[in-house]
């Protein structure tokens, strides 16, 4: 049972307010189900997995031009299929009945004005990129790749494509055009929508030669449109002018609920980067579920969420649509001119849900840089964190520098199925270091090393039954076998997800980081996260990395590795703090055999540390096989560790 530190209770009024509250009202009245408090709540809608998923359709009022045959055909994992027979869109569910003058999106570029636009604006604007489109021979099924930043033509280039049943995908523009390339050739996309370039710590980005470059090394392209900038580039089409004068009126493919809608991608560190394929009616409910009863969106609220288009937040971000909120969309550096970017932000556009990586949580820490001081916050209701996990100083920093009263939803799941399965709950207390539970309809368990599910202790993290946003597949993996290998291949049947977790007795939640990158110490087994919780926590300390070997033979090898905040030194002072706090704060047996201090940590695009792919190439792999340049935010930070690699072989 847990005994973390309360640092938040939701008051009677806010349970009643609750989407989650109105749902268990609607389940009394239409189902005869007696309302329970949520751990009841969730065992339900794991238990009764097709009547939940039933009832989350009827709730939503969701539309289709067909009706569905059954709700779960096949429960088996992978191959579930779900609701055969029904026909509909996602993008209608977005853009039908909306009031046309209220806000829909509003959007900042670093440097200019905050901008809005309207949802009539929203919808006449997709309709005529849907037309323009449908001109350039654009159909259901076909792919368009979108190298864009995160502004307003991304979001309507991606309800118009889904309006005609044609198949999204993007990257941002900070991806090189390698890792543009080794994404969006997997897909052979017919249309190319691209960023002649971007602004980033008040600089301008050209992104000319990189279009060219994809241009070139993708012969599916029939079409380039450039979004931004001066004029078309050369041979493209411009997105404003391919518009410009059309009127036609929406229109809505009838599309199965498995039919693709967009497509996503693992990080791509270790190889090609996995093209995984969502559908319409996955998509749909899954976030229609999450952001509703774990999110507590709805029409009054203004959402947002600082992220890229090549992160799975985008999508869903833009999902916040789907309950006539408002989304704010922000391009830029979220510290420049300064750490206060995005709290000027929040309290410009009146947010009332925020959302950032737990990176930026521990970099707002660092900063020394008080919200609460400087900003009026009073709308500010939610703060969501993910990415990895939220240690619990960063939990007290959000109550203690951001707001006192609000309600801290930390999440976690994954671009595999483009949504948290644990996360934030309105009517649960919020304790430090902790997720508050098991989202609904997700079956998540911690399985020991016997494959046995346990409580209270720390487990691989599975789903033991299928969920509606499981990849429909893998595009070009037309067996199906890079799919089963990616989640089946250890528990048949059942989804490995890679990280550890802990499901205390109350249902609420620990992430520990990812399971093959695990500590394993004369039988201390922990996760990666709580040696950085330790180690960061010491105010010379910027950022770390852990690597847990054995070598072949059977000699074990444990080093750290410090970024240290400008103007520290690693002296032998330092380096006994450093063990004395692991020591007594985790285990004598996790101090590290060595600690050095490193210019930078390697970490993906989306801010994650490549810890398996460093300890890989400590154990003599080959680095070119084992991680993509391109896929990295820092990439020059692997050269002291390949360096390092060649002194441990000696």
């Amino acid at each position: 049972m847990t005994t973390a530190k309360v640092l938040w209770e939701p008051t009677s009024d806010g349970i009643d307010r609750a989407n989650i509250t109105r749902y268990a009202r609607w389940l009394e009245a239409e189902l005869d189900i007696e309302p329970a408090p949520y751990p009841e709540l969730w065992r339900w809608s794991v238990e009764e997995l097709e009547e939940f998923w039933d009832s989350v359709w009827r709730y939503f009022e969701v539309k289709s031009a067909e009706p569905y045959s059954a709700v779960l055909e096949r429960r088996v994992m992978p191959g579930a299929r779900w609701f055969p027979g029904a026909k509909l869109n996602y993008a209608e569910h977005v853009l039908s009945g909306r009031d046309p003058g209220k806000t829909a999106i509003l959007a900042k570029t670093e440097g200019d004005e905050l901008g809005a636009l309207s949802w009539d604006e929203v919808g006449k604007k997709t309709a005529a990129f849907a037309e323009s489109l449908r001109g350039l021979g654009v159909g259901k099924g076909d792919r368009v790749a979108a190298y864009l930043p995160n502004v307003p033509e991304t979001v309507i280039s991606m309800l118009a494509c889904a309006s005609i049943g044609a198949v999204w995908s993007s990257c941002a523009p900070d991806f090189g055009s390698v890792s543009a390339v080794d994404r969006f050739k997997q897909i052979a996309p017919k249309i190319l929508i691209a960023t002649e370039g971007y602004t980033y710590k008040g600089k301008l980005v050209s992104k000319t030669d990189a279009v060219a470059q994809i241009r070139d090394a993708i012969p599916s392209i029939e079409h380039i449109i450039t979004a931004g900038g001066e004029g078309p580039a050369r041979g493209a089409l411009h997105w404003g002018d391919l518009s410009s004068g059309r009127t036609g009126a929406l229109g809505f493919e009838s599309l199965g609920f498995g039919d693709p809608l967009y497509v996503v991608y693992s990080s791509g560190t270790t190889g090609l980067p996995k093209p995984i394929v969502h559908g319409h009616g996955g998509m749909l409910l899954e976030h229609l579920k999450t952001l509703s009863f774990h999110n507590d969106l709805g029409p009054e609220d203004r959402m947002f969420w600082y992220t890229t288009t090549g992160w799975m937040m985008w999508n869903y971000l833009v999902s916040a649509l789907l309950l006539d909120s408002t989304i704010v969309l922000y391009e830029g550096d979220p510290f420049h001119p300064g750490p206060e970017a995005l709290w000027s932000l929040a309290e410009e556009s009146g947010i009332t849900f925020m959302g950032a990586s737990a990176a930026y949580v521990g970099a707002m820490m660092k900063s020394g840089y008080e919200p609460c001081e400087n900003h009026d916050l009073s709308r500010l209701r939610g703060f969501g964190s993910t990415g990895s996990a939220l240690t619990p100083d960063a939990f007290e920093w959000v109550y203690s520098r951001v707001k006192s009263d609000v309600w801290l939803a930390s999440i976690s799941g994954g671009t595999d199925l483009c949504t948290a399965f644990v996360g934030g709950c309105p009517v649960l207390p919020v304790r430090a270091g902790e997720i508050q539970c098991r989202n609904l309809g997700a079956d998540v368990a911690a399985f020991d090393e016997e494959g046995h599910s346990v409580i209270d202790e720390m487990g691989e993290l599975v789903i033991r039954q299928p969920m509606p946003s499981m990849p429909v597949f893998f595009w070009g993996d037309e067996t199906g076998a890079r799919y089963r290998e990616s989640y089946f291949g250890v528990y048949p049947g059942v989804w490995r997800h890679g990280d550890w977790i802990r499901i205390n007795a109350d249902g609420s939640c620990v992430i520990y980081g990812r399971s093959d990158a695990t500590i394993k110490r004369m039988g201390v087994r922990m996760g990666t996260s709580e040696m950085y919780r330790v180690v960061e926590s010491i105010p010379q300390v910027s950022d770390s990395l852990v690597v847990d070997m054995e070598f072949l033979g059977g000699r074990s090898y444990m080093p750290l590795f410090l970024v240290l905040r400008g103007g520290a030194e690693l002296d032998d002072r330092l380096r006994d703090e450093v063990r004395r706090k692991i020591r007594t704060e985790l285990s004598p047996k996790l101090v590290p055999d060595d600690i050095f201090s490193v210019p930078d940590i390697p970490r993906t695009i989306n801010g994650k540390k490549l810890e398996v792919p460093v300890r890989r190439i400590f154990l003599g792999a080959e680095p070119s096989k084992v991680y993509n340049p391109g896929s990295l935010k820092n990439p020059d930070s692997m050269d002291y560790f390949i360096e390092f690699s060649r002194k441990i072989k000696k």
